[in-house]
């Protein structure tokens, strides 16, 4: 079977051949059909992720394929199941906690770069009937974290109001589990051809934040005083606006930095009574419970471009540009 391995950071790829593994008590194997590129991934194989990477890393968080064997004692998989990896195979439900977020895909543990993968049989979910391979593996990293933060977190409720920022795949998720719940979705980004794209998906309100720096009074002035839920993707350059943003007691999800730069005045948490929650993926519980509603309601992920296995350097550049709206994908013949 080919795979792709990270030698060190910021050594770059490379492919190889091994042979197919054996699933032993507890496992199953899992031919990956389709898998899905995150800003983590970018940063782990250009060596600016800040947590633990082990060696010779098979990178990649979010994959999806079908069982073709299963070990000793396996009750809930068999072969031809369609299934995605959860990011954290220890998290199986409940709260976080730091043994059950301490090892992951593609950083502490091997990744789904490659053909096949062993996982624990508790470690796998199974897709949306209605989904390909390709679009099954969006889930794992940008819609389960897209769904704690506006449904699981966020307890989103119908006439909301909600901000989503940019158009990534964890964005593109927020806004279209948003406005499946009857909430009134407002976007950023600073392209209004975006912008034109992210309308269709479902926002009622859009702005540029290129030609309105200022975009959380903005965004406060558009909804009478400001929203109920963010989705903060951005980090240092975004979390300010993001509370001047939100209305009074409002709830601002921190799920994502792109950026570092820049700050915000901790005065406005205590002023305007916010709720500032960091959150990164969920359990595979929630995982589950996200896949149900997706089902139920035919929800379609949002590709942006579809590359063949060999091309994840070329799908990690095009991702690194950022002019992609959603997720960006590979998948095999």
């Amino acid at each position: 079977m080919k795979f792709f391995s990270l030698p060190r950071p910021g050594a770059g790829l490379v492919l190889g051949e091994r042979d197919v593994p054996e699933p032993g008590p507890g496992q199953v194997l899992v031919r990956l059909r389709g898998w899905a590129v995150n800003a983590r991934d970018l940063m782990i194989v250009k060596g600016f992720y800040p947590k633990p990477v082990k060696p010779d890393v098979i990178p990649l968080s979010d994959g999806a394929g079908e069982v073709v064997a299963v070990g000793e004692g396996v009750r809930t998989w068999t072969a031809g199941d369609r299934v995605a990896a959860t990011y954290f195979p220890d998290w199986l439900s409940g709260p976080g906690t730091p043994e059950k977020t301490a090892d992951d895909l593609g950083g502490t543990l091997d990744g789904v770069l490659a053909e096949y993968a062993v996982f624990a049989e508790n470690a796998l979910v199974a897709v949306p009937a209605h989904l390909d391979y390709a679009e099954a593996a969006t889930l794992p990293s940008a819609g389960v974290t897209a769904w704690r933060a506006v449904v699981e977190e966020g307890g989103l409720a119908p006439g909301q109001s909600v901000l989503t920022l940019g158009s990534g795949g964890l964005s593109t998720f927020a806004l279209q589990f948003a406005a499946l719940g009857g909430a009134h979705v407002v976007s950023t980004s600073s392209s209004d051809e975006k912008l034109e794209r992210l309308r269709a998906l479902g926002a009622a309100e859009t702005l540029n934040h290129a030609t309105t720096p200022e975009w959380g009074p903005a965004v406060a002035g558009l909804t009478g005083g400001g929203v109920d839920h963010v989705v903060d993707v951005g980090g240092g350059g975004t979390i300010g606006q993001s509370m001047l943003a939100a209305r009074y007691g409002g709830h601002v999800s921190v799920a994502g930095v792109l950026t570092h730069e820049g700050g915000a005045d901790p005065i406005l948490v205590l002023v305007k009574q916010l709720t500032l929650r960091g959150l990164t993926n969920a359990s595979r519980e929630t995982f589950q419970a996200m896949n149900t509603a997706i089902e139920r309601t035919g929800l379609k992920p949002v590709i942006d471009r579809r590359f063949g296995f060999d091309e994840v350097a070329e799908a990690l550049k095009h991702l690194e540009s950022r002019t992609h709206i959603g997720k960006i994908v590979l998948e095999s013949a």
